[in-house]
């Protein structure tokens, strides 16, 4: 990962940085494993950014198992997202709106892929993500499988939210196929001529709709 300010998100979660590689002048995250020392030019040579941040680092992997959804009640699943700004987006408003989990199935991209890691701004350390989940999984745990449409279901803010509850959101391009296993459909009614809003916005007015809810209940 790069930028100081995400390898601090990574330790203050817990997770373990193995090493880190620092550009000339710049100061290393304190706790965040060996320093490495990198000769001028370098970083430019070896980040996947063009404005190279000054600090990068080697996090080891530490997501979540599929257990966690046995006992989450509110889950978002990220069904074949392929762009990572998306899926970054999405971990965002889960962890901002106090999702418990973000599920992926097979087939959405990697979430240590570096863009996904910038794009959730830290979020990818502070929720639980678990990975190569299938919808059948989410049912056994006891979870009501809302389907998010463009074109059928309730309205999103007419469905009752404060269920165990997983808001299943489809690829980019195709969405969730009308035979997708899930147990509702729901859909965010919009005035405008968009046939349906970007992947990562539906997921964060659904995911706030959630939050609403849940506070207004308690």
């Amino acid at each position: 990962m790069e930028g100081a300010v995400l390898v601090a998100e990574a330790v203050d979660a817990g997770w373990r940085v193995t090493e880190q590689f620092v550009a000339p002048g710049a100061e290393p995250v304190v706790g965040a494993g060996p320093v490495r020392h990198l000769a001028p030019g370098v970083m430019d040579r070896i980040a996947t950014t063009e404005t190279p941040q000054p600090v990068l680092a080697v996090v080891e992997r530490s997501f979540a198992g599929s257990e966690v959804l046995d006992t989450a009640g509110f889950v978002v699943v990220a069904d074949g997202i392929a762009d990572p700004g998306n899926l970054g987006t999405m971990l965002r408003s889960a962890e901002a709106a106090g999702a418990d989990c973000v599920a992926l199935t097979s087939g959405t991209v990697d979430p240590s892929n570096p863009k996904v890691v910038r794009s959730s701004a830290g979020a990818v350390f502070r929720v639980p993500v678990v990975e190569d989940v299938d919808l059948d999984r989410l049912s056994r745990a006891g979870i009501v499988r809302l389907g998010t449409s463009s074109h059928r279901g309730a309205s999103h803010t007419d469905t009752d939210l404060r269920r165990r509850v997983a808001i299943v959101l489809g690829n980019e391009a195709h969405g969730l196929s009308d035979e997708a296993d899930v147990d509702e459909w729901i859909t965010i009614a919009h005035a405008g001529r968009s046939e349906s809003l970007n992947v990562a916005m539906a997921c964060t007015v659904l995911c706030f709709e959630v939050a609403r809810q849940r506070r207004s209940a308690s």
